[in-house]
């Protein structure tokens, strides 16, 4: 199975959460910046419907792929900076 790391990060002026190379927007403060990740983390693990998707790879290529509803990753949030 899928495992999804967010991590709770110091970002542009405040803090943001990211997943490997990949951040989110920036929040004004560390509680939003965890909370937000929190949110995405229980979003990732819900099912839905299967759906064609498609996706940009880091090489800036185009895939396309069907995505089964039911098959979630399980996911963490990581915070080093809180107390």
């Amino acid at each position: 199975m899928t495992h999804v790391t967010y991590d709770v990060v110091e970002h542009d002026g405040g803090f943001a959460y990211k997943v490997g190379e990949v951040y989110s927007e920036t929040f004004p403060s560390h509680e939003a910046a965890h909370a937000a990740a929190t949110a995405a983390a229980m979003r990732q693990q819900l099912g839905g419907a299967t759906a064609a998707i498609q996706y940009q790879d880091g090489n800036g290529r185009w895939h396309e792929e069907l995505a089964e509803g039911g098959d979630r990753p399980e996911t963490e949030v990581d915070d080093d900076l809180k107390d």
